[in-house]
């Protein structure tokens, strides 16, 4: 008896549907369809086949070739299985470096709340179940190749009630997250224009430990760079209330600086 085993290729290479010109030159939507189990891309393929105005010109079975394939391919709706961007937040922000006119649509088993309200800020255009009906899928796909957002009510509900939350917490006090001494020194330095190195010598100890801090930092106030993080502080006044704290401790506080400027680690 012979056993046939076919050995997937190493390399991370989007399979072609056209070429690259042949894309360029196409009619309609020209879809880049991203997905682990071939069998699905097979059927996504089939079900765009029948509409005159929709193509898939390019598909993948990892991240790394969906990378690959919009390099090479003018796509104007990526269509991507979820569970390829689950284990990184860097996935969504590097296709839309690299397809900035491209909107992403982000199939899922599951729908949860901090999942769908997450990859709605991060710019998703759609997120739909993997059981989706085919023809809503086509109507959605046409519907964000517009520049609309596919949303269904559930998940309206979610954001709406997520950027409730974030306003209440911008205007509470009592609802701000509680930094401690060290995380407050290290933003006083970072508005100072302070970069990781000289806050690091500044504190005694290692960059490293500076970069460990700044990311616990980030997490807590949801902000994401330096220049988000300073811009907090001097909204919420973080920077001047501690200086207030400290000047009821001792007699010669250290002063809040008037120019606050952000320089890249």
């Amino acid at each position: 008896m012979t056993i046939d085993i076919q050995k997937r290729s190493p390399h991370p290479l989007p399979e072609e549907i056209l070429s690259p010109e042949d894309a360029e030159r196409a009619d309609g939507i020209r879809v880049v369809l991203a997905d682990t189990q071939a069998i699905y891309r097979v059927g996504i393929r089939k079900i765009f086949a029948v509409e005159d105005d929709i193509r898939v010109i390019a598909q993948a079975e990892n991240c790394a070739g969906l990378l690959a394939a919009l390099e090479r391919y003018p796509a104007d709706v990526v269509l991507l299985e979820g569970s390829l961007i689950a284990s990184t937040g860097e996935t969504i922000p590097e296709i839309m470096r690299r397809a900035p006119d491209a909107k992403l649509i982000v199939q899922v088993m599951e729908t949860s709340e901090s999942n769908i309200v997450d990859l709605y800020r991060r710019g998703v255009r759609g997120v739909i179940s993997r059981s989706i009906p085919p023809d809503l899928l086509v109507r959605c796909v046409r519907k964000i190749a517009l520049g609309e957002t596919w949303i269904d009510n559930q998940s309206i509900s979610w954001v709406i009630e997520a950027y409730r939350a974030q306003a209440n917490q911008l205007t509470n006090p009592r609802l701000q997250p509680r930094l401690t001494p060290k995380e407050l020194e290290i933003m006083t330095c970072v508005t100072q224009g302070k970069r990781n190195k000289e806050i690091a010598y500044q504190l005694g100890t290692s960059e490293q430990v500076i970069k460990n801090y700044l990311r616990k930092i980030y997490d807590k106030l949801g902000v994401s760079d330096r220049l988000e993080l300073a811009l907090y502080c001097l909204h919420h006044q973080i920077l001047k209330q501690q200086a207030l704290t400290v000047a009821t401790a001792r007699p010669d506080p250290m002063p809040t600086p008037a120019v606050t400027t952000i320089r890249r680690a």
